[in-house]
């Protein structure tokens, strides 16, 4: 028996993938960082490779190991790397590397000297984004000695690649900009002799609305997972996450009584508190105090009063509620729960965070899968 629970539909996931998948003449990378948007990093990989993904995409070294580690011998890339990291690791692992500045390439190719093979590179240009990636003026000189270390023999430029800044807005002219900017940064790197297989560009936003950002690759994050990149369109994708709990106890309180801490909610009228043991240790958003709904007994209830740590309550009025019944914060809305988007709307943030929040070690995470 189970008191909170967070499951993810793995047929969802191969769905999603296969979707986007026929959307696009590009390979498809199925970005699964951040255990994969909380959605589990292994079981999501496993499934988008299913429906024809070709890579994996993960920011950080140790996450790049661990789909090695289990197992998955798909082209993986990993990009959000320090100074210092063991990175004849990801080397001899076969895990590539994203690289956007001279003294990152130096320790890949001294990565490489160590492991005794070539480090495989995709150089990043940034095109405005302003985050990781060589700027406009740096990226000759890095093109340059890739291209030297290239010849040497210590590593391998796979991929150029970028990323945009605004493609939740397609149509904003900042992403015509920055594609114009990559392309320059292609005819450079090609003037060095450099010429990759794989140019990516395009992220989930991209890739369903800017098929001329195409290139080699798309970079699919979080439309793998059933949620929209852009607010307020539907691409008929399938949200792959339910998040549900046990009312732990349902209880009768008199008019005026006070909600969980400092009293922020008060009931207008006797009714019946519900207790879910669900709180901001478990991925609920301390902000969606008084805002966060949840469905309970067919009806969707507000959170009253503040989250706590372990628990949130919902005042149910004479709602018939039970210990025990099931309460859905949030699922694909097919049955009237909210979704993710109802969430980050109730809280001021982004479908992404709210994910992506849940999938801590005390409530356990299951899966559906119509291939076990």
């Amino acid at each position: 028996m189970w008191q909170a629970e967070v499951c993810v539909d793995l047929d969802a996931i191969r769905e999603n993938v296969a979707r986007l998948r026929a959307g696009t003449s590009a390979e498809l990378m199925a970005v699964v960082k951040a255990d994969g948007y909380g959605h589990g990093m292994v079981p999501a990989a496993r499934a988008a490779l299913d429906a024809g993904a070709a890579w994996l995409g993960v920011c950080t070294l140790g996450e790049g190991l661990e789909l090695r580690q289990a197992g998955l011998t798909a082209p993986v890339l990993a990009w959000l790397l320090a100074p210092g990291l063991p990175l004849h690791d990801a080397v001899t692992a076969d895990v590539d590397l994203g690289v956007g500045s001279r003294e990152l390439l130096a320790e890949a190719v001294a990565a490489a000297q160590a492991a005794g093979r070539p480090a495989r590179l995709h150089l990043k240009i940034d095109t405005g984004l302003a985050r990781g990636g060589a700027t406009g003026d740096d990226w000759p000189d890095l093109v340059e000695a890739a291209a030297k270390a290239q010849s040497d023999g210590t590593v391998e430029v796979v991929g150029i690649w970028s990323h945009f800044a605004v493609a939740d807005a397609p149509r904003h002219p900042i992403n015509d900009q920055q594609l114009a900017a990559y392309q320059d940064g292609l005819a450079v790197a090609e003037r060095f002799g450099v010429r990759p297989h794989y140019r990516h560009l395009a992220n989930s936003a991209a890739t369903l609305t800017r098929p001329d950002t195409h290139f080699d690759l798309v970079r699919a994050g979080i439309a793998c997972y059933g949620l929209s990149p852009v607010p307020g369109e539907d691409f008929g994708l399938r949200p792959a996450m339910t998040v549900r709990a046990r009312v732990m106890l349902a209880k009768r309180v008199p008019a005026g009584q006070g909600v969980s801490y400092g009293h922020t909610y008060h009931t207008e009228r006797e009714g019946t508190v519900a207790v879910l043991p669900l709180g901001y240790a478990d991925g609920v958003p301390r902000h969606a105090s008084g805002s966060g709904p949840v469905q309970l007994a067919g009806r969707v209830h507000r959170i009253a009063g503040r989250v706590c740590m372990d628990q949130i309550m919902l005042d149910c009025g004479d709602d018939d509620i039970a210990a025990g019944d099931v309460a859905t914060l949030f699922g694909d809305g097919r049955s009237g729960e909210p979704t993710a988007d109802d969430w980050a709307a109730a809280v001021d943030t982004i479908n992404y965070e709210i994910v992506t929040r849940f999938g801590s070690r005390r409530v356990p995470r299951v899966y559906q899968d119509s291939r076990r």
